[in-house]
């Protein structure tokens, strides 16, 4: 589904962006000693570093949670704002994970920041940010909102399963060991010039059992066994290969221009091999990409939030990114903005 702006002359964009990374730092070496440890297995030396190009990944500690990441993230970006918490009248925490079933996250994040805003979450997995800047920009643009802190706090480390019972257990859970746990923040208002110039989606719903969390919800309640990540990741990869280039090469031509047009490309980063295949497939040139997999992992929403805190102080105004979303359910996203 495309959406534009429905006035050129009315635009919304994000003017500022932070990020936070926790301090624990677990290594695909030791992580794979661990789990070879605690369930028996005998793997092949180095199979998690070799196969996913993860050298190592963040962990969040004992009492770091989602909200954690999700409000020093955002202190950062309003910091880099000069904004106080009274400026703030839209939150959305945007995260495939949460602190807990109810209440939303939001409330939990919010009561940190000591602002007052309408808070709500959303939840899309890996797409989960991108689905909430789109809201907000959409708020803005409807006047229900003035300015909105878009929050994600991500912690899908704790949804690795460390004791596999045997090698089957061990590859269906084989996404999770590509995790890492990473917050951030944006914060979006309307703009006199550039902004979020194009936002297109694409689903794919009947692919929904790829992958995914089961637990916590009405089907699953409690478990521990339904608390740990699976899927096929394989088949996975299979489907945005088939699907996502179409929705990339629908922005491009809209956008009226090729990869040049671009100074940056932010694209969820699941594995090094899965990124390379991304750069075959679509063409995009290396120099690019904000590459953070090797040294953080699948950071699942919070990805495009780092990378754009990594690049957003050399951007120069009128200087274009393109974001690519990929998420399980499945759901491709794009997102074209221009340095305000």
């Amino acid at each position: 589904m495309f959406t534009s702006l429905p006035d050129p002359r009315l635009r919304a964009g994000i003017t500022a962006v932070g990020s936070m990374l926790p301090d624990g730092v677990l290594s695909s070496d030791a992580l794979q000693e661990e789990v070879a440890r605690r369930s028996g297995l005998a793997l092949p030396p180095r199979l998690l570093t070799q196969a996913t190009g993860i050298a190592a990944r963040r962990v969040a500690g004992p009492g770091v949670y989602a909200s954690t990441l999700a409000a020093g993230a955002a202190r950062r970006a309003m910091d880099a704002a000069g904004l106080t918490a009274p400026d703030i009248d839209l939150l959305v925490f945007a995260s495939a994970t949460r602190d807990m079933v109810e209440p939303a996250t939001a409330h939990i994040v919010q009561a940190e920041l000591g602002t007052r805003a309408h808070a709500v979450d959303v939840t899309n997995a890996c797409n989960s940010f991108v689905n909430g800047i789109d809201l907000a920009r959409s708020m803005v643009m409807a006047g229900r909102a003035r300015r909105a802190l878009v929050v994600t706090g991500e912690t899908p480390s704790r949804a690795v399963q460390y004791e596999p019972a045997d090698l089957a257990e061990l590859r269906a859970g084989f996404a999770g060991y590509t995790f890492g746990d990473a917050g951030a923040a944006v914060v979006v208002e309307a703009v006199e010039r550039g902004g979020i110039l194009d936002v297109d989606t694409e689903t794919h719903s009947e692919h929904w059992e790829v992958g995914g969390i089961p637990g916590g919800g009405s089907r699953h309640p409690r478990g521990d066994a339904y608390t740990y990540f699976r899927g096929d990741g394989r088949e996975l990869r299979g489907v945005f290969e088939k699907v996502g280039t179409a929705v990339i090469d629908r922005t491009l031509h809209r956008a009226g221009t090729d990869w040049d047009g671009f100074a940056k490309v932010l694209v969820h980063q699941v594995t090094v091999p899965y990124l390379e295949r991304f750069a075959e497939l679509t063409g995009v040139p290396a120099d690019k990409l904000v590459v953070t997999v090797p040294e953080l992992g699948n950071i699942a929403s919070a990805t495009l939030g780092v990378q754009l805190d990594r690049v957003f102080g050399g951007l120069a105004p009128g200087e274009r990114v393109l974001f690519v979303g990929l998420g399980g359910g499945i759901s491709i996203m794009t997102m074209v903005w221009e340095k305000s």
